[in-house]
């Protein structure tokens, strides 16, 4: 093999560097009193100046880790994929695609949320075993997030779990995961028969469920409070401030024609409609059965910042007459509008006026959505409440709109309310590119890496997402981590210091039974494949378990096998696989919460393996 050539070239000083660059960094990041960013820069800082005084040269006197070795992570095509993926995912939340599907989840979860949890994770964990679970995890995060919100949990508590349970998943099958077709196609070069489609699914099944309850009920527990609270003031939406509202049904609502149900109307969940004022004449509830709403209806509601969205969301009409009217202003639906608050400061020119008094929307091209008075319940539209200091203001308009309130003195802009909302004009394109790219990569016409790259082209010039939005979505946690990552895994395996440490620990296995020895590599494969890619434990550890395999007699592929289960435990490091990239931003994590969440579940793992492994494969002790 290439790494032992290399390892024989590599001085022991050089090896134990990297060993305990890898300890340090480890530690580094677990604790986090230094940003990750800092870390992972220092880390790849200090390879560098190591690895240029004291070169590891070839037989040809050139040295392997050279600067383009070190930094190579940074166009890795793993990294590009994933961030590519980001992007294309925020495309999709962008233009409010994925609330459908989220509807569909909780409508057979109801507000049960361990239903609902369980539903989403386990289609997940399905489609993973035959799909790359990558562009899997890019399509459930924003509807994960937004099932989160439906049934008021963090969505911190749940994108861990959704890495995982796709992690999971794609042990059962030999296509669930690229690690697995190394692991064959290493059997094959070794001169054995690969491993088939099946040849696994019972033990990785039995892996994957017994993981799945553990994802399922104490994964979510014991990630920190702290990712919950950071969620939450990341997200305006999330306040339960009631604003007062008015809605002017335009001619082409989808709410034309409903009748109240018991006093409420469907179409509305989570809104108190306080009046509704038709021609001159205003009605109070309790409502009529038989009152139809018309268009021309004015309703005067109460409601959270969140529960207007989503009923303008899914019913534009209710908003784009009133919104239009801002003359010289594009329609709503095709330019990229903000969603935010701005509050009455006690000297403002405003106080003492009503919104028509003073043509708010025509003066600042911004439409007022909503009026908060301090908790107080006013019963009277929206236009003609006088406003007092201390209001706040929900106001929709265009990007550049709303940022030119900044600089009128009448009111403060709120800067942590301020968030893009969803384009439901742009829905279709961006679904339409969302699907096509995970069709291609699903189907191997071309890797993923290139469908995604396209994807995420077409998303910023079909006009889903500008490109500071797609900016927004890239990470720059993730670049630095993922490219420190692999220049330490690099090292460590050019160094020859992976394979020293597999074999300090398998030697000290000597002479134990055959069932002992499995489970024991199983735990070093799981433990290697968190600090190095998944990929490299396999290439390195496969020869190593087929040698071990024949000097204890057993059959080579059942030592495979424990590769491809081991090699697959990526759950303690957001670098140990490619949806845990894919989560970090979205969960607002820390390297920690990998380590506390994970580690555990590769303990449990490892137990269930080495207790089903080898009565399922008939071993002797």
């Amino acid at each position: 093999m290439l790494e032992s050539v290399v390892a024989s070239s590599a001085t022991p000083m050089q090896m134990w560097v990297v060993l305990a660059l890898v300890a340090g960094s480890l530690v580094l990041y677990g604790l986090e009193r230094i940003s990750l960013e800092l870390t992972s820069i220092a880390l790849i800082a200090t390879l560098l100046l190591f690895f240029e005084f004291f070169p590891l040269l070839d037989a040809d006197g050139d040295n392997l880790l050279g600067p383009s070795t070190i930094m190579s992570g940074f166009a890795n095509p793993a990294l590009l994929t994933v961030l590519s993926l980001l992007v294309v995912g925020q495309g999709m939340v962008l233009t409010g695609g994925v609330s459908y599907i989220a509807g569909l989840i909780t409508e057979h979860g109801g507000k049960n949320a361990s239903v609902a949890i369980f539903i989403g994770l386990f289609v997940v964990m399905v489609m993973s075993a035959f799909l790359n679970n990558t562009p899997v995890v890019v399509i459930f995060i924003p509807i994960i997030q937004a099932l989160a919100e439906r049934i008021e949990r963090s969505p911190s508590a749940l994108m861990i779990p959704l890495s995982y349970a796709a992690i999971l998943g794609g042990m059962t099958t030999l296509i669930g995961s690229s690690t697995n077709l190394l692991v064959s196609s290493s059997l094959i070069e070794l001169g054995m028969p690969g491993l088939e489609f099946f040849e696994f699914t019972t033990i990785g099944s039995v892996l994957a469920l017994v993981g799945f309850v553990y994802v399922l009920l104490i994964a979510p527990r014991l990630l920190p409070a702290l990712a919950s609270m950071r969620s939450k003031l990341a997200n305006p939406d999330s306040s339960g401030k009631q604003f007062i509202a008015q809605i002017t049904v335009g001619p082409a609502a989808n709410m034309i024609g409903t009748k109240p149900v018991a006093g409420f109307f469907k179409n509305l969940p989570n809104i108190t409609i306080q009046m509704i004022v038709r021609r001159e004449h205003a009605e109070l509830p309790p409502f009529e059965d038989d009152m139809e709403i018309q268009a021309g209806d004015v309703l005067v509601v109460a409601a959270t910042r969140k529960a207007l969205t989503e009923a303008l969301q899914k019913d534009p009409g209710l908003l784009h007459s009133d919104a239009a009217a801002v003359e010289g202003d594009e329609a709503p639906q095709k330019s990229t509008q903000l969603l935010a608050e701005v509050m009455l400061p006690p000297g403002s020119r405003l106080i003492g006026f009503n919104l028509e008094q003073i043509g708010f929307r025509y003066q600042y091209k911004c439409l007022v959505l909503g009026i908060q008075r301090r908790s107080r319940m006013i019963r009277t539209q929206m236009t003609e409440i006088r406003l007092e200091a201390g209001d706040v203001l929900l106001v929709q308009g265009r990007s550049e709109d709303v940022e030119a309130l900044r600089t009128i003195r009448d009111v403060v802009l709120l800067e942590w309310s301020t968030r893009t909302l969803p384009r439901p004009f742009h829905a279709r394109r961006a679904a339409a590119i969302f699907l096509g790219v995970i069709a291609l990569a699903a189907t191997g016409i071309v890797p993923i890496m290139v469908s995604s790259f396209i994807g995420a082209g077409l998303m910023i010039a079909s006009g889903a997402l500008n490109l500071r939005q797609a900016s927004r979505a890239i990470d720059r946690k993730i670049v630095l981590l993922v490219a420190a990552a692999l220049a330490l895994g690099n090292a460590l395996q050019l160094t020859g210091g992976a394979e020293f440490v597999a074999d300090q620990l398998l030697a000290a296995t000597s002479g134990a039974p055959a069932p002992v020895i499995l489970s024991l590599f199983f735990l070093i494969v799981a433990g290697f494949t968190n600090v190095l890619s998944n990929n490299a434990c396999a290439v390195l550890f496969t020869p190593i378990g087929i040698g071990m395999a024949q000097q204890l007699g057993v059959e080579p592929h059942v030592f495979a096998i424990a590769v491809v289960m081991a090699a697959n435990c990526s759950f303690a490091s957001p670098v140990g696989y490619q949806t845990n990239l894919l989560v970090m931003g979205p969960g607002h994590y820390r390297f920690i919460d990998f380590l506390k969440a994970g580690t555990p579940l590769i303990i449990v793992l490892w137990i269930a393996f080495s207790l089903f492994a080898p009565w399922y494969y008939d071993m002797a002790f």
